[in-house]
């Protein structure tokens, strides 16, 4: 809030003019055609102060700076200033001797936009009041709620689950699991099922090996008596080494040419 000892200004007006007004005999607003706005009564200069909640209309001289008048507006808008009904340029204001006494005055500004700035300067600040007032009542609820303790007390303790992090985690574990070899999926339209260890996979698709070297030189010495039948190795596997080395060149006999 404002400190009261202070006094801002507000707004001011280079000229001013003051108008006696008649008794307002009805309820209805009033005009300003009915005064003689010809003939002012007084002229000068307007300034527009607020002191904490309190604005005041003073009407000063030009030069000297004397007040004239005064009028305190506590509420915007009020009875202590009015506008007329037939015009924007024309209030009328309620002065106060600050003895107690009071009276109606009107008053008029030769510029539209002079009678504007007075018109806003008042309705800034009891907006501003409005809104120191709002806050004030917000200030003192508060203060009046009780206050919540959320300190631990002595002894208390709080327990935080961890489990959704240990279940990622053993996911986890199960996919990056180090050293595991996955088989791969049998092949379109196959069987599935274990697969056989490399030895025997290979043992059973090798084909069966071929006769000794020296059958088939029997074979090409003699093409007119029928050879006999070979035995079938009982070996399937036989020595590569001997049947591919120097078994088939002792064999060959002097006849035949040597490549």
């Amino acid at each position: 809030m404002a400190d009261d000892t202070y006094e801002s200004v507000l707004c001011v007006k280079p000229e001013v003019h003051v108008y006696r007004i008649p008794p307002r005999a009805t309820n209805r607003g009033y005009r300003a055609s009915e005064w003689k706005l010809d003939e002012p009564a007084w002229s000068g200069r307007m300034k527009i102060t607020a002191k904490a909640k309190i604005a005041y209309i003073k009407l000063e001289d030009k030069n000297t700076g004397e007040l004239f008048a005064q009028a305190p507006v506590e509420q915007y808008p009020g009875s202590a200033v009015e506008a007329v009904t037939d015009s924007s340029r024309y209030f009328v204001i309620r002065i106060d001797d600050g003895n107690g006494r009071h009276a109606f005055i009107g008053i008029g500004f030769a510029d539209r936009g002079d009678s504007f700035d007075f018109n806003v300067a008042l309705q800034d600040h009891f907006k501003w009041v409005k809104q120191e007032s709002e806050l004030a009542k917000q200030e003192a609820n508060q203060s009046a709620a009780p206050k919540l303790d959320l300190g631990f007390k002595e002894g208390q303790t709080i327990k935080i689950s961890l489990g959704n992090i240990k279940k990622k985690d053993a996911a986890g574990g199960v996919k990056s699991r180090p050293g595991a070899t996955g088989l791969l999926p049998p092949p379109p339209g196959g069987k599935g099922g274990v697969f056989p260890p490399p030895g025997s996979l290979q043992t059973s698709q090798s084909p069966p090996a071929a006769a000794p070297a020296q059958a088939n030189t029997g074979l090409l010495l003699d093409f007119g008596a029928p050879s006999a039948p070979t035995q079938p190795s009982q070996d399937l596997w036989g020595d590569f080494t001997a049947a591919g080395s120097g078994t088939t060149q002792e064999a060959v006999k002097p006849g035949w040419v040597q490549f």
